[in-house]
């Protein structure tokens, strides 16, 4: 039985480009989508077993695709696609409720088994970059709770650009402070979290309701 696959991606030609890495095999296309709405629309048209979502599309947030996938109809899994091997990205799309991360560059065969395990509700494969994000994270400790985290409202500025993936030097140019105090801003945010690093400060950031995709 065939498995009928949506594809979102701004650029055409990255569409057309896995629909041929994907000839021959048992994946079927059967929508295909250029932005957040569209790719929501069609999925919740098609109900495909599987969504193969870009994490950026022009200025749009695919996670927002992700999101709104998930909340009308859940059953279809969602593998996000990405150019950028961010694991804020990865921890962002876990949180979400991703299925599986995509990175472009992927083999025909590492692209046909996340379909292929995502229409089967198995586990990403062992290689998964949002499976070894996944295992990361589960061995931290929770901190979602805000009330006990005392962070200024800078501090939280930060923490949300943080969790978008942008850089400190990017963080520093959208709030206009230097680089140096971005460093000791992101430095006061993970010792107050408890957070080991960017990532699970980040985890930390959706989970609280700061950012919504």
């Amino acid at each position: 039985m065939a498995i009928r696959l949506v594809i979102a991606d701004d650029h055409e030609v990255v569409r057309k480009g896995i629909a041929v890495l994907l000839e021959g095999s048992e994946v079927e296309i059967v929508g295909e989508a250029s932005s957040v709405d569209e790719a929501i629309r069609v999925t919740e048209q098609m109900r495909p077993e599987v969504a193969l979502i870009d994490i950026r599309m022009g200025e749009e947030d695919g996670l927002l695709a992700l999101e709104g996938i998930r909340a009308k109809v859940p059953e279809v899994a969602v593998v996000m696609l990405s150019a950028y091997d961010n694991p804020t990205y990865v921890a962002r799309a876990i949180a979400f409720g991703a299925h599986d991360y995509l990175l472009k560059d992927s083999s025909r065969i590492d692209v046909l088994e996340a379909i292929q395990r995502a229409a089967a509700k198995q586990q990403p494969s062992d290689t998964s970059i949002l499976r070894r994000v996944k295992e990361t994270m589960a061995k931290r400790k929770d901190r979602s709770d805000t009330k006990d985290v005392p962070l200024t409202n800078r501090e939280l500025q930060v923490l949300r650009h943080v969790a978008l993936g942008l850089s400190n030097k990017e963080i520093g140019s959208s709030l206009n402070i230097s680089v140096e105090t971005v460093k000791e801003h992101v430095q006061n945010i993970l010792r107050k979290l408890d957070a080991p690093d960017r990532t699970a400060a980040a985890v930390w950031a959706v989970k609280s309701g700061l950012i919504s995709g």
